[in-house]
């Protein structure tokens, strides 16, 4: 099978290639540099040439807070590229795997959401992202939407390693308690969007770690882990204001039979900081 991969210098999308390549797939990994995705005629010429079966679109504006005084970037990129995928996708019959979030539901439910639950964005990152999803499934392509949350892995920000490198400057750390969500590992990701990739599965899918905690109790459990001695505070959200604002409400699941299953949360954080730990020992 031949994997198209659009942002590749991304943190989901090396775990893609990794996924992908270790399946023996044959992988195409597209950085912004080799493919921009907001080009419609480039992303026509880019599918025209490789030919793939599969696409999967892990380019995105992700800087939640810079999206609220960047509304037309952040569109063009999370609301309009997809579209030019899907349409591009659709016309030489290639399945398009389009990456979305959380962030599409207003944060007010107290039972995880799944699939056919009603969205409302709160944030110009949500209305975006979308605006993203409803590209894809106007263009009549063959698409996978998978919806996920609270993402870490290596080789991007998030806030595992931001933790991390604040205990070790800091004894305590402030952390809020009332936001909770589905903490998913990229590694843990990628093999699923692999998965949907081989069997073929079609629609909108959530899929993210097993299990919810608070951003609280991530950092706890990233401190026992880690055999980190900081001590985390708690407090409340609108103690640390944002440009943007949060769901206080973001776990995921499926309801979905075919939907892939993701480890729990605690394995995939496991996983990710013995890969920390094994890339510190290099």
């Amino acid at each position: 099978m031949r994997v198209l991969v659009t942002g590749a210098g991304g943190m989901l999308a090396r775990y893609v290639v990794a996924a992908a390549g270790g399946r023996d797939h044959h992988v195409i990994a597209l950085g912004h540099e080799e493919l921009d995705i907001c080009d419609g005629t480039a992303v026509s010429a880019a599918l025209e040439a490789q030919r793939p079966d599969v696409i999967v679109n892990c380019a995105a504006w992700t800087d939640v807070d810079g999206a609220e005084s960047a509304e037309v970037a952040a569109l063009a990129l999370n609301g309009v590229a997809p579209g030019l995928l899907a349409a591009a996708a659709s016309k030489d019959g290639a399945l398009l795997i389009h990456i979305s979030t959380d962030y599409v539901f207003d944060g007010r439910a107290s039972e995880p959401y799944v699939e056919s639950d009603p969205t409302a964005p709160q944030s110009v990152y949500g209305r975006t992202k979308l605006a993203g999803e409803q590209a894809v499934l106007a263009s009549g392509a063959e698409h996978a939407i998978v919806r996920t949350a609270w993402l870490f892995g290596a080789g991007g920000r998030n806030f595992v390693s931001t933790m991390l490198a604040l205990a070790g400057d800091l004894a305590e750390v402030s952390v809020v308690t009332d936001q909770i969500g589905s903490p998913t590992f990229a590694g843990d990701l990628a093999a699923g969007l692999v998965d949907i990739a081989e069997r073929g599965l079609g629609g909108i899918l959530h899929v993210a770690g097993a299990g919810q905690c608070s951003w609280n109790e991530l950092a706890r459990e990233t401190f026992a882990q880690a055999g980190v001695g900081a001590t985390v505070l708690g407090v409340k959200s609108d103690e640390f204001p944002r440009p943007a604002p949060r769901p206080a409400w973001s776990v995921l699941a499926s309801e979905r039979t075919d939907a892939p299953r993701l480890p729990p949360w605690q394995d995939g954080l496991r996983a990710y900081l013995a890969e920390v730990s094994e890339g510190l020992a290099r």
